[in-house]
């Protein structure tokens, strides 16, 4: 073991001399029958004379977070992943021999108890041992003060250690796991089927991201981490089934930031014979639904100190509304691409060679509107350019039936009206080709083998991405998506000398 500090020492020699005295640091095959919440919650407000009378016999496990002896007694406060109760060990009852080993034990050491219920003097609800086993060995301490922001990056490195010691974290985590589970019950509710489609894709589509390649040895081939699980859930649509969706891990080869790190968790999710503002409806219902499973039913919450309320119908705009109304971009720059390059060069915005209009009145978009839409709001109607997999809007051959939703100035969802017209979709894949050779990386490929299925013919649809981690974020009020990952990425560890 590296780099030890004299406490660390100090318990190696403690464990071997626990080990001289024929006691296992680390045995296993004990039962633990009952979780410390199947003591609290049942004791609720019995008196002390009520629980000595029912003399119940509990045997639980869990962490030593607290230790004061007192000659020949001893309170200990034991937490497992449900709660945590105070526990009292007693050289007459449990015997001088038990005794000298509860002496030995460290706050981070976890331990198996048996005994009943009472209450102490001052009224705390408490485990009077007759029996204790000791399961692990802690040999490394655990930290004193966790939770200031010069050990933000350490919370992150070793997770495990931040779960033992804050409780705020293991909620944020509980958390998450509900979400995702009343989002399940939504759409399965609703006759969507769970799938699960390929995480190495020959071709990576679906999405405007640079990917991570791989090689598959047995096949002789690349292979590339998926960016998105789009293009196999739209061939599970020609394939006949109507609504389908995903809890998928995706990974683009990005920076990291408190809102993105390279591999994170979306739902996915098609519906047959919808449109996409059929979905913005849906996306009211699933964050409405997740407000009263984990918001205590509540439809204001409070992010980063602003009040967001979620409570349908949340406003809409189209994309052009928006920069006007919103960003106080001229009109004139909406509708020419000479005045939109005279703003964007006004605002500090690089123009690559391959963008046309559409593609610069996103990247104006993302300067000047996204920061003010803290509120849900919907943004339709974006342009072609920046959508190649979206169906057109009827009259407007340059914009495309797709929303991206945004809250607390940060997309949420990403959702449109399916292309399914091969021929149309086969001209764009040639037109993603050609601003791939003029240098944009993120650029779709061309994927022959999904034109074939849209020959086949896919159903009029529309589908939408949801990202699971920006979801908890908000829900759980964390500043960055690091919080809500139970091990995101990190820079190697540098080692000290």
């Amino acid at each position: 073991m590296e780099d030890l500090n004299a406490v660390t020492r100090e318990r190696l020699e403690k464990a071997v001399e626990i080990e001289s005295r024929d006691v296992a640091l680390y045995p296993n095959g004990y039962s633990v029958p009952h979780r410390i919440n199947d003591l609290v919650g049942p004791a609720g407000d019995k008196t002390g004379e009520e629980l000595e009378a029912e003399q119940q016999v509990y045997t639980v496990a869990g962490r030593v977070l607290a230790i004061r002896s007192f000659g020949k007694s001893t309170f200990m406060h034991l937490s497992d992943s449900d709660g945590k109760i105070q526990i009292y060990l007693q050289k007459n009852l449990i015997g001088e021999q038990s005794y000298e080993l509860a002496k030995k034990l460290d706050i981070g050491d976890i331990i198996r108890v048996t005994g009943r219920l009472f209450r102490t003097k001052t009224n705390e609800l408490t485990v009077q041992v007759n029996e204790f086993v000791l399961l692990t060995k802690n040999l490394r301490p655990l930290p004193e003060k966790y939770h200031g922001l010069k050990d933000i990056e350490l919370r992150y490195r070793q997770r495990y250690v931040d779960l033992i010691v804050n409780e705020q974290v293991r909620e944020t985590f509980r958390k998450r796991a509900a979400i995702v589970q009343s989002i399940r019950e939504l759409l399965t509710g609703r006759g969507f089927l769970e799938v699960e489609t390929p995480m190495m894709q020959p071709i990576a589509g679906g999405a405007t991201a640079k990917p991570f390649k791989t090689h598959h040895n047995a096949l002789d081939m690349d292979l590339f981490l998926r960016i998105a699980p789009e293009l196999y859930l739209k061939r599970l649509l020609v394939g006949g089934f109507e609504r389908v969706f995903e809890l998928n891990r995706n990974f683009r080869n990005e920076g990291i930031s408190t809102q993105h790190n390279p591999e994170f968790t979306m739902l996915e999710f098609y519906q047959a014979y919808a449109t996409y503002k059929d979905l913005m409806d849906l996306t009211e219902e699933i964050f409405a639904k997740v407000a009263r499973d984990v918001n205590e039913g509540q439809m204001r919450l409070e992010y980063q100190g602003q009040v967001i309320d979620l409570s349908p119908s949340w406003a809409r705009f189209t994309l052009a509304e928006s920069l006007v109304k919103i960003g106080d971009i001229p009109e004139g720059a909406v509708e020419n691409f000479d005045e939109a390059v005279a703003v964007a060069r006004s605002l500090g915005i690089g123009i690559e060679k391959f963008e046309g209009h559409g593609k610069l009145l996103t990247k104006i978009f993302d300067e000047v509107v996204e920061p003010r839409l803290i509120q849900p709001t919907f943004i339709y109607q974006y342009p072609l350019e920046v959508s190649p997999l979206s169906r057109k809007t009827e009259g407007k051959p340059d914009f495309v039936d797709r929303f991206e939703l945004f809250i607390a100035a940060r997309e949420m969802a990403n959702a449109f009206s399916e292309l399914n017209d091969p021929r149309d979709q086969r001209e764009r894949f040639l037109g993603q080709l050609e601003a791939r050779r003029a240098g944009d990386e993120e650029a779709h490929q061309m994927d022959e083998d999904y034109i074939r299925a849209l020959e086949y013919g896919m159903p009029p649809a529309a589908g939408e991405g949801i990202g699971i981690d920006r979801l908890v974020m908000l829900f759980t009020d964390s500043p960055s998506i690091r919080d809500v990952i139970l091990f995101p990425h990190m820079r190697p560890e540098k080692k000290t000398q």
